[in-house]
């Protein structure tokens, strides 16, 4: 299989040689470099590797081209090929210009010559963006095949459990594609039939059973840990990276993906650092492999559903039988999306109905109607992310305006997108259809007025509860089931459960040693970067907490 290619346009031919050069040195023998000396003639080379399926990791173009600016190029290669990785190379006069093309064309960093020396300014930059670019990229055809059906649910249940965990694979839709029917018959017929590379199948795998298969690590190394984390999130992977770089032996349960509800957001804008935005899986994985590299023991597609005590002993038992032990818990298990408030609806979820929209999800709807239910950041999110595939995206918003719940940085991508359209105050009554979504139906809140639309998919943003039912039972939590952390555990008396003569520490729960972080806990700004600090100060108190016990 030919290398995947690394195209770089430039106008100035010494510019042109001097970053051919730079790249041969560094990339050639994983990616092939491929120069050109203006917009066309790149646009022509991305075509001819396109139509010999050839694949493309990076574009690099400067911006001061005569004949076709570097942001116009960026723009047409992107229609081209959206899964390539996008650098504008600026001169500092262009600066304002780099930033507009961060929302024209999802320009993923500019640099700003001269790179010198690459070893500092080039190579990190492109190094994290290739990187970025693998952990998305399709899979080869000799990888991890999904045969099913695009509204079996089922098949979106293991769809949506690899590309949340970065795992490339090929989905072979049996509707669409005779080759794969054939296969699925030989198979047994079942949906999902999950082929491995080892020749090995996968019938109608449950998580935990595909996580085991595909090399993932889901059971516990050791008996006894200092910090048990319960949530794969922001908060819990923040959590996991200071209890194991703080050497504390630290285990974190993730029931489904690492990243939780941010890890699938399509584009996270505003997390500082990342100007450009990142995506919600790329964010989860650096994370997770931050976390993995500095020591901490990350358990996938295992779910805790109670933990008990044994003095000072926290006992973690798990849905599949399992119990870990260990000094201190941090709970991190996030929200549980909303469910809409239809009936009869469910049997459409994984078949037409979605909660949350991960980025693999949105080339299936190439030329389709998508609805986004939801007026907050993530629906917007999703209908930029649907709007370069699909032929029309309409958000439904209960509210009257998109100002209520959206940031304008959103707002004002989404005007600039012809096939997006809102309809305000409206609400979903019903969502009809046979086998899978065909049609949705919508009451205008303030006329009364009712219309139905032919639908190929709807996807629901209106909202999370807490998730935490693992202590329930043990930890004081509020009316809605948030947890109550620090000095708001006395609300209304001590509990019975806080036996010691101390305050709580910030973070802990009315079980002394139990702390929660993120949006789990009662009264917290929903942030990814207030989820991240409360999963970082957290672990000063576990120390604290270690200190007393």
């Amino acid at each position: 299989m030919a290398k995947p290619a690394i195209v770089a346009v430039d106008d100035d031919p010494q510019v042109a040689a001097a970053v051919a050069r730079d790249l041969r040195q560094r990339y050639a023998e994983e990616y092939r470099i491929v120069a050109a000396n203006s917009g066309a003639e790149a646009l022509e080379a991305i075509q001819q590797l396109k139509d010999r399926g050839d694949a493309v990791a990076l574009l690099l173009a400067d911006q001061r081209m005569p004949q076709m600016e570097g942001t116009e190029f960026l723009g047409k290669a992107r229609d081209l090929i959206p899964s390539a990785k996008r650098l504008l190379l600026t001169a500092y006069a262009d600066t304002e210009a780099a930033i507009s093309a961060i929302n024209e064309v999802d320009l993923d960093y500019y640099l700003m010559k001269p790179w010198d020396p690459p070893d500092e300014k080039l190579y990190p930059v492109l190094d994290e963006m290739l990187d970025d670019w693998k952990a998305n990229a399709p899979a080869t055809f000799d990888g991890i095949r999904v045969l099913g059906s695009i509204w079996s649910p089922p098949t979106h249940d293991v769809k949506d459990f690899l590309a949340r965990n970065q795992v490339p694979y090929r989905f072979l839709d049996v509707e669409r594609d005779a080759a794969a029917a054939e296969m699925l018959a030989a198979a047994g017929g079942t949906m999902p039939t999950v082929l491995l590379p080892n020749g090995e199948k996968l019938v109608a795998p449950d998580r935990a059973q595909l996580a085991t298969q595909i090399g993932m690590h889901t059971s516990a190394a050791e008996p006894f840990y200092d910090l048990i984390v319960i949530g794969g999130g922001p908060a819990g992977l923040a959590g996991a990276v200071y209890g194991s770089s703080e050497g504390l032996s630290t285990a974190m349960l993730e029931r489904e993906a690492t990243g939780g509800q941010a890890g699938t957001s399509s584009r996270i804008e505003n997390y500082l650092g990342f100007p450009t935005g990142i995506t919600g899986g790329d964010l989860a994985r650096r994370a997770t492999t931050q976390a993995q590299r500095l020591g901490a023991e990350i358990i996938t597609a295992v779910e805790a559903d109670s933990i008990r005590l044994e003095d000072n002993i926290k006992i973690v038992h798990c849905l599949d039988g399992t119990e870990l032990r260990c000094h201190a818990i941090l709970v991190a298990t996030g929200m549980t999306v909303r469910k809409l408030p239809l009936e009869g609806y469910e049997k459409y979820e994984g078949a037409g109905v979605y909660y949350g929209a991960a980025p693999s999800e949105a080339a299936s709807y190439e030329g389709g109607e998508v609805f986004i239910v939801g007026g907050a950041n993530s629906a917007g999110q999703a209908a930029m992310m649907f709007s370069r595939h699909a032929a029309k995206v309409t958000v439904v918003v209960r509210g009257e305006t998109l100002e209520e719940g959206m940031s304008q940085y959103l707002i004002d991508q989404m005007h600039g997108r012809e096939n997006i359209a809102v309809m305000l105050s409206s609400e979903v009554i019903d969502v009809l259809g046979g086998e899978h979504v065909e049609r949705i139906r919508l009451r205008d809140s303030n006329s009364g007025a009712e219309q139905e639309f032919a639908a190929s998919a709807i996807f629901i943003f209106v909202g999370f509860v807490p998730h935490s039912a693992v202590v329930q039972d043990l930890v004081k939590i509020d009316e809605h089931g948030f947890i109550y952390t620090g000095m708001d555990i006395f609300r209304d008396g001590k509990p019975a459960t806080w036996t010691i003569d101390r305050e709580p520490f910030m973070l802990e729960t009315s079980v002394p040693g139990i702390f929660a972080a993120g949006d789990v806990r009662h009264g917290v700004v929903r942030r990814v970067a207030s989820a991240v600090g409360q999963g970082s100060i957290a672990i000063s108190m576990v120390h604290k907490y270690l200190e007393t016990v």
